[in-house]
């Protein structure tokens, strides 16, 4: 999953700084060294308002801020970014985290308190973090914000919380990768119950609780939950979803309004899963990727 550097984000192609393109029609790679520290992240955000309009930059995508064994936080370019609000009036979209696992992994990205990032930019349109670490977020009311997605090998339970508190009336796409609780990922059901309440959620069409150990609660909770009613499509990949949690969610409320229902990498036998595409024939399902436990052992996909 983090194996080579983002080359799109937000429909546009990343551009390092340094490199040439227009400052609207690609998203902008600010990064510092992750190994030897000779360029930091301030540097390369200094070099992007020097090459670029800011007014025009639509997209950042911020890589590497320093080496995670040495337990760098994330606190830098966020605060890096809040002071820059006013020179970026234009910017819709963040990528926060674009670590390859030669430069860390998934669960050693040293993140920070993200809420200011939304509190800075009330036209932001979308926030992808990965990495959770440290990783803080208090719910926050903001009428913009189209597209949340938290890429992680264990999401903690507070994060989770706060964004079932939350009031995002534009948000459409929301994606938590609830990861293992060997790495923070201590979410259950009392945690993702008023996200699937839908309070505040009234413009989701695509929910992705995914990558969880616990996998079968989440499809358990997912069939009862009233936000399910409103949705378009549905992920539960990456995780540990075995026949108990296939069979709930096909003893639930009915899922055939779902255009997309998504359950790659999963656990379930060959019979459970010819079951499931039975009973949702006109939903387009995707069953790939059927993983054998080992013994009583059931995988994530993406953890450390």
């Amino acid at each position: 999953m983090i194996h080579a550097h983002l080359t799109e984000f937000h429909g546009l192609p990343v551009q390092y700084v340094g490199g040439a393109g227009s400052a609207s029609q690609v998203a902008w790679r600010v990064a510092g060294d992750p190994y030897d520290g000779d360029e930091t992240i301030e540097d390369s955000l200094r070099q992007l308002f020097d090459e670029v309009d800011g007014d025009e930059v639509r997209a950042i995508v911020v890589g590497t801020w320093g080496w995670a064994h040495d337990d760098d936080r994330a606190d830098v370019p966020v605060q890096l970014l809040v002071e820059a609000a006013g020179r970026l009036p234009a910017l819709e979209a963040i990528f926060l985290g674009d670590y390859v696992s030669e430069e860390s992994e998934i669960s050693w990205i040293g993140q920070a308190d993200v809420t200011p990032l939304l509190t800075a930019y009330p036209r932001l349109k979308r926030l992808d973090v990965r990495g959770s670490d440290g990783l803080e977020l208090r719910p926050v009311t903001h009428s913009s914000l189209e597209t949340l997605r938290f890429e992680s090998g264990g999401l903690p339970g507070a994060v989770v919380r706060a964004i079932g508190a939350s009031t995002l009336p534009a948000l459409r796409h929301l994606e938590l990768w609830l990861g293992s609780e060997n790495y923070a990922g201590d979410s259950g059901p009392d945690d993702w119950a008023t996200i699937l309440a839908g309070g505040g959620l009234p413009a989701l069409t695509h929910l992705g609780l995914q990558d969880s150990e616990r996998q079968d609660d989440v499809a358990a909770a997912v069939a009862t939950a009233p936000i399910v009613a409103r949705l378009e499509s549905l992920d539960l990949s990456m995780g540990a979803l075995s026949d108990e949690g296939a069979e709930a969610l096909l003893s639930g409320q009915p899922l055939t309004h779902l255009k997309r229902l998504n359950l790659r990498h999963h656990y379930m036998s060959e019979e459970m899963a010819a079951k499931v595409g039975e009973a949702l024939a006109d939903v387009e399902v995707d069953l790939t990727d059927r993983q054998e436990p080992d013994g009583t052992w059931r995988f994530i996909e993406v953890s450390e």
